[in-house]
């Protein structure tokens, strides 16, 4: 028997049984409450991205046809660009995938050109540059800091360690109070820009609408019949100056229902001997389109955003990523 000065102590102690095995026994469900989401959260993750695989899919077999039909013109007039292709989904869920042409911008890649495996020069991308600058003019970028840019994006994508005029190597990027190197190689994003010397945050969202990284070291023809009035600065950035944003505008809004048949027909309605710098950089048919796609699946929500390859038939994805862009 517990002698009755002890019996206090005794029922202070199963007291305090009871509250610990409690605090354990609730933290124990807790955490079976987070395991058992998070293995919902993974599963509708996965689940998500497999539907935007099928939406991949969907986009690229429809990118196929279209070429399929006419490669050598690709025109607005069937009203692909930008128009949903919505996938259903079990359980009420959605998959819609948007195509556009997604050569429509300057490739920062091309201010290099490839000399051999993962080796770079910006030697000879002397006319992308000035292209370049004068993209960054239109577009609002101070003058002075357009000339820097240019230079520092090459320097930051090709291999050696030769600064150009007004550039920049890892020896301005070491001195930095949080120092590091330059890529030396394509850029995967174009996020990337913004850790280019000279580049503000301002500076960066001026450009970001009207710039791209395409996987190759080469120029991005700008298609003219698929190019909106709205992006009109990247056809004059192709002119030494002789083309206005005003007239390039103009000619696009003229463009005939069926496009123009081609460059040549574009140049004469420009008027005036307009000729692009190095005689390049129009087209009137795409090999690279944009893809994305909003995927929403029960409580899983999923964009996407990937780049479709169509320089040859059937098309093929060559990038994605996963999130919002911002």
């Amino acid at each position: 028997m517990v002698p009755e000065r002890e019996r206090g102590a005794a029922l202070l102690t199963v007291l305090l049984l009871v509250a610990m095995i409690a605090v354990l026994a609730g933290t124990a469900l807790e955490r079976l409450r987070l395991t058992t989401r998070l293995a919902a959260n993974a599963l509708g993750g996965e689940q998500a991205r497999g539907y935007a695989r099928a939406a991949e899919a969907l986009a690229t077999s429809k990118v196929s046809d279209m070429l399929g039909s006419s490669r050598d013109q690709v025109t607005l007039a069937s009203g692909w660009s930008n128009r949903p292709y919505g996938l259903p989904l079990p359980g009420g869920g959605l998959a819609v995938a948007r195509v556009t042409d997604g050569g429509n911008c300057f490739n920062l890649n091309s201010l290099v050109s490839r000399q051999g495996p993962d080796v770079y020069t910006s030697t000879q991308s002397f006319t992308q540059r000035l292209q370049f600058v004068r993209l960054m003019r239109l577009v609002g970028v101070p003058a002075q800091a357009a000339e820097r840019i240019a230079p520092a994006t090459a320097d930051w994508i090709d291999t050696d360690q030769d600064q150009q005029g007004g550039g920049a190597e890892d020896p301005t990027y070491l001195a930095k109070a949080i120092p590091y190197r330059t890529a030396g190689t394509l850029m995967a994003d174009p996020s990337e820009l913004r850790a280019v010397d000279g580049v503000t945050p301002d500076i960066y969202a001026r450009l970001r609408p009207w710039i791209c990284t395409l996987p190759v070291a080469a120029t991005s023809s700008i298609n003219i019949n698929t190019v909106m009035p709205e992006q009109a600065p990247l056809v004059a950035m192709l002119f030494a100056d002789t083309l206005s944003v005003d007239t390039a505008r103009g000619l696009i809004l003229r463009r005939p229902p069926q496009g123009y048949k081609s460059t040549t027909t574009f140049l004469n309605a420009a008027g005036n001997g307009a000729t692009p710098e190095g005689g390049a950089g129009l087209a009137v048919t795409s090999t690279w389109f944009a893809l994305e796609i909003d995927v929403t699946s029960g409580t899983a929500r999923l964009q996407e955003r990937a780049l479709i390859d169509a320089s040859r038939l059937p098309a093929r994805l060559v990038a994605r990523q996963w999130g919002d862009e911002s």
